[in-house]
């Protein structure tokens, strides 16, 4: 009996009989099988095989055909993803599926397969009578070629396919299939990279001395301090030794930089893995990892799951990043999954970043993790110079305050590049009257609707909702004003203070299509653009040697947020962004406008840096008990009447009542932060637990009870272990 990975939203296998006369040798887990399912035909995943099965006899479907000669995941990956399925709570099927290239769940052959075609020895023997212009000119490219394939075929013209069809019926030519190396970048002359300081030597030399053993490394380095140079000496090591690195980045943004440091280091091909490929690139990009043709493969949040012939490294960069939590769907974290896999490699991990995530960090103090430290920056700039600016002292022109519009005439002055951060894009954050205070609001969420004035649009940046912008108010006509600042308003605001200024604006508007982001940043790079403005894309590990000055909008969005992460998100945006300040031999300057300079987490940064910070915010979370001193489940719900969604939790609530001895709390069930989104109610009830191991036992017990509540069929509900935001 084959129990098989379905990719359904049921969380359980299904059982067929194995095809008619198959070798039962060839029933290994892991392999694509092609099922029935009710009427369609699906390709599963085999999982194990049984002696028996529950489903009656005269009920039990037989699968049509086994669709592998190899599982297409290794052992390791395989047990990965069962894994990540099993903790993460999640259906098989689907947690398979998300694992897989698409073309492989289609079907697609595990192998690049490519036709050719060579002379057959009739033509030699019996050559051919009358023959076409056509048929002659695909004869003499065969007689000139051990064999052709498909390119060299269609360069001969529109009718050259039918001729050589003609041909093979006729005997005289025949047609085999190739495996094809998978497709990957032409390797480039290997480079060599700068003399290494000591703190750079005792990171290398202690990850690669831990070369085949499990051993997770905490790099923390201030921005600047040359983590990427690490990274590349530890993979020259690995490849050295004829193994494969694994490199997770959190951005396809970052893919780019990414690969032109690694193509610039390495003489091999890379592998580069992330959404924004065809399905035929990333097919092909994932054969190559799993062929080992690719000895570097690097990828955005998924290649977590890729196959590797010879792994000798994982590293993760950036690994405080949300971007590794997969919010929706199968809810997984790749940062935490690249441990468990280094574990069951044993080989090591190395997490890099500057401001690490609380759990990280803690872990690292804790002695799980080692710690590696890279305190100082490389080149002469030196760490940047921070200060605040009082926006109750100061007055503000369109978001900017004087002190900030004077430095930043400085710096330009001086030649240098300037940076002006605002996680908000849009025009203006909310449309108002200031006749009745009506506010422009989504008809579909709780939120307000965004000014786009460039567009001439209103757009809900939650559900994706349009509207004209109104040209008086719909209550009381009269005019309505934008208030607050998004980047385009920033970006206006740039052109009307220094006319003339190259300005780049970098958020979801501008760089939203493939290559806009590389064309943004070379214009920065190659000295275009004087002024950039961003959000959050700026902060994510990019170098601009030039940028001499920061400005930071809007530093007070993040101080009061609903879920208990909020400060611990905004102290690492701040520092990331004002790393991107004094790079190289610029010495560097950061200005963090804010109403609320006494706030404990500004004063934290500015006397401590971040690791300050992060002191106090540990005393602080292990005081109120959330994680890392504690481990959270998130039941989820959401429907279009808001009694549905509250019912389906307080029914979940009444069967945890029972499981809280085991030693967990149920907090709630209480509405989401933000209620309705896209015509939906949603609610959430919180599930806590001291111990990691008690909060999956429960989650076992609990999760097919769940499942069987009639409650459940009127809602769209899901589970989130480990959740990043419980706001």
């Amino acid at each position: 009996m084959l129990r098989v990975a379905i990719d359904t939203p049921l969380r359980r296998l299904f059982d067929y009989r194995p095809p008619a006369d198959i070798d039962p040798a060839s029933l290994v887990p892991g392999k694509r099988v092609l099922v029935p399912f009710g009427r369609r035909q699906l390709v599963g995943v085999l999982i194990e095989s049984a002696s028996h099965s529950d489903v009656p006899a005269a009920k039990l479907k037989t699968a049509l055909a086994i669709i592998d000669r190899e599982p297409p995941l290794d052992a390791v990956t395989f047990d990965l993803v069962r894994f990540a399925a099993d903790y993460y709570q999640h259906p098989p099927g689907e947690a398979f599926a998300a694992a897989l290239p698409a073309l492989l769940r289609a079907g697609r052959p595990l192998e690049a397969i490519e036709t050719r075609w060579r002379l057959a020895a009739l033509a030699e023997s019996s050559p051919p009578g009358r023959l076409g212009p056509k048929q002659k000119a695909v004869l003499a490219a065969l007689q000139g070629n051990e064999s052709i394939g498909l390119d060299t075929l269609d360069a001969l013209g529109g009718s050259a396919r039918e001729a050589m069809r003609s041909l093979v019926a006729r005997g005289y030519v025949e047609s085999f299939e190739l495996a094809t190396p998978a497709l990957t970048r032409a390797p480039a002359e290997a480079g060599t990279g700068p003399v290494l300081n000591a703190d750079q030597e005792r990171a290398v030399a202690a990850i690669t001395a831990a070369a085949g053993t499990f051993a997770p490394f905490l790099l923390h380095g201030v921005t600047g301090s040359g983590k990427t140079e690490v990274y590349l000496r530890v993979i020259e090591s690995v490849l050295a030794r004829g193994e494969q690195a694994l490199v997770l980045v959190p951005e396809i943004a970052l893919t780019p930089q990414a690969l032109e440091r690694f193509s610039a280091r390495f003489a091999v091909p890379l592998a580069v893995l992330h959404s924004g490929l065809s399905d035929s690139e990333r097919l092909a990009c994932w054969r190559a990892a799993r062929s080992g043709d690719a000895p570097i493969v690097i990828g955005t949040r998924s290649a977590i799951f890729v196959p590797l012939t010879r792994p000798g490294v994982i590293v993760v960069d950036e690994e405080h990043d949300g971007s590794y939590k997969q919010q929706e769907g199968f809810r997984y974290s790749a940062r935490d999954l690249a441990l468990y896999r280094a574990k069951a490699l044993s080989i090591p991990v190395v997490l890099g970043s500057a401001t690490p995530a609380l759990e990280t960090l803690n872990n690292a103090l804790a002695g799980r993790y080692r710690m590696l430290s890279l305190p100082t920056r490389t080149g002469s700039a030196g760490a940047p110079r921070l200060a605040l600016v009082d926006l109750r002292m100061h007055e503000a022109r369109h978001g900017i305050a004087t002190p900030c519009v004077l430095s930043i005439e400085r710096h330009l002055g001086a030649g240098g590049q300037v940076l002006l951060y605002l996680n908000r894009r849009g025009f203006a954050p909310a449309l108002f009257c200031p006749g009745c205070g009506w506010a422009a609001p989504c008809s579909a969420c709780d939120a307000r609707m965004t000014v786009h004035l460039k567009s001439h649009r209103l757009i809900c940046h939650h559900c994706g909702a349009e509207a004209p912008v109104p040209y008086a108010c719909p209550r009381c006509a009269t005019e309505l004003k934008p208030v607050g600042q998004g980047t385009e308003r920033i970006e206006d605001a740039l052109d009307e203070f220094f006319p003339g200024v190259p300005v780049v604006r970098i958020d979801r508007d501008t760089v939203n299509g493939r290559g806009e982001i590389e064309a943004a940043l070379a214009r920065v790079h190659g000295g275009e653009a004087r002024i950039l403005v961003g959000t959050q894309m700026l902060t994510k590990g990019h170098d601009f040697p030039d940028v001499s000055l920061v400005v930071v909008l809007n530093a007070d969005q993040g101080l009061f947020g609903t879920d208990f992460r909020a400060s611990e998100r905004l102290a690492q945006s701040i520092v990331q962004v004002a790393g991107r300040a004094g790079r190289a031999s610029r010495p560097g300057e950061v200005l963090i406008q804010t109403a609320c300079p006494e706030h404990p987490l500004l004063v934290r940064l500015l006397a401590g840096g971040y690791e300050a910070f992060a002191q106090g915010a540990l005393e602080e979370r292990a005081e109120a008990r959330w994680p890392p001193f504690s481990h959270l489940a998130v039941l989820r719900a959401e429907s279009a009447d808001r009694a549905a969604a509250m019912s389906f939790l307080n029914a979940a609530r009444g069967l945890a009542l029972g499981l809280e001895s085991r030693g967990v709390e149920l907090l709630g069930p209480a509405p989401a932060a933000m209620e309705r989104r896209a015509g939906r109610h949603r609610a959430q009830l919180l599930i806590e637990a001291g111990r990691r191991g008690t909060l999956k036992r429960v989650l076992d017990e609990l999760m097919p009870l769940i499942e069987a509540l009639p409650a459940g069929r009127r809602v769209r509900w899901s589970i989130d272990v480990d959740p990043l935001d419980v706001g």
